[in-house]
């Protein structure tokens, strides 16, 4: 089965930014709508993001809008997530999910093995 690889997580302060990459080595993701998930030990997982293939419209949750943005640079075959004035709420173990249609809509044909971000003072 197909992966994608998430990177770009760590310790941040509150406050702080982080860009997430969600690359696909050895296949293109141009094809895919691509979401952005958080899992964390209160939920199980939260969709923070949706970009549909199209890139005429990005869906954002509630608590992330105006924070985090969603960009994708089909020369480097990735994509990306710019985190700022980030808080401990935004703690948890980020994928980023691939989707055949213009939607992220379950099941995800591609998953990766996420990447830790921490936001802590």
């Amino acid at each position: 089965q197909l992966q994608f690889v998430e990177s770009g997580g760590g310790l941040v302060r509150p406050g702080g930014s982080l860009r997430l990459s969600c690359a696909s080595p050895g296949f293109t993701m141009d094809s895919y709508s691509i979401a952005w998930f958080r899992q964390s030990p209160e939920v199980e997982h939260v969709r923070v993001s949706c970009m549909y293939k199209s890139e005429g419209r990005t869906d954002y949750a509630d608590s992330v809008k105006g924070r985090f943005t969603v960009s994708r640079a089909s020369a480097k075959n990735a994509v990306y997530l710019q985190m700022n004035s980030l808080g401990p709420e935004d703690t948890g173990v980020y994928y980023c999910a691939g989707y055949k249609e213009d939607a992220c809509a379950a099941p995800a044909e591609v998953w990766g093995q996420g990447t830790l971000v921490t936001v802590s003072s």
